[in-house]
């Protein structure tokens, strides 16, 4: 097979810290998109979050630590040395610029696939990408349903997953606690976090 027909999956986000259901979707993604790489990519400064994000080196090695079971998954770095605030639409740029023959799949949960309008550049995301949407991917177990009107026009495929409520946000308040979160994200990070006391109360 020639390069020319490579399927490369993208698969961005805070992973402050990463969690199972990430796992789980990056597994999904590899066997049912048939992916010839999954590249993960912790964001850098990202626009949409209001809190501080935990030091991008830390996240990096979560990431690694999370993700290198995962069958062709490759975390990458370059959002992180990017400097200034991170936008899917320059990572898509610069890897079709690199590959122009790949088919590049980006890998969103629900939560992401509904607010894609107000992604920059939403309309050349969707020229460069075609967007897989786990649509049971929800860190909110009360959520309705996924809707598909919601999207924006543009080539989108279905990943299958069982619905896992985790969220980042949940593990964090659990570390700051004090209680365990072995349920939840893989035990390299678990170990990680204790390691290097992340979330802890200050």
């Amino acid at each position: 097979m020639g390069l020319s027909s490579r399927r490369i999956g993208i698969f961005g986000g805070a992973f402050d810290p990463p969690h199972l259901a990430h796992v789980a979707l990056a597994q999904a993604a590899v066997t049912q998109l048939g992916l010839h790489e999954l590249r993960v990519f912790p964001t850098g400064q990202a626009w949409h979050k209001a809190r501080a994000l935990t030091d991008g080196a830390h996240r990096l090695a979560m990431a690694q630590l999370a993700f290198g079971t995962v069958a062709r998954a490759v975390v990458d770095d370059r959002e992180l040395r990017r400097s200034g605030p991170t936008y899917t639409i320059d990572t898509l740029r610069e890897l079709h610029a690199a590959s122009p023959d790949d088919t590049l799949m980006l890998v969103v949960g629900a939560d992401q696939a509904e607010s894609l309008h107000s992604w920059r550049a939403c309309d050349q995301i969707l020229q460069l990408a075609t967007v897989a949407v786990a649509a049971r991917a929800r860190p909110d177990p009360h959520a309705p349903p996924f809707d598909a009107s919601r999207l924006p026009a543009g080539h989108w495929t279905a990943v299958e997953l069982p619905n896992m409520p985790v969220s980042a946000t949940q593990i964090r308040a659990l570390v700051a606690a004090g209680q365990g979160i072995g349920h939840l994200v893989p035990p390299g990070v678990a170990r990680y976090i204790a390691q290097h006391h992340l979330y802890a109360p200050t």
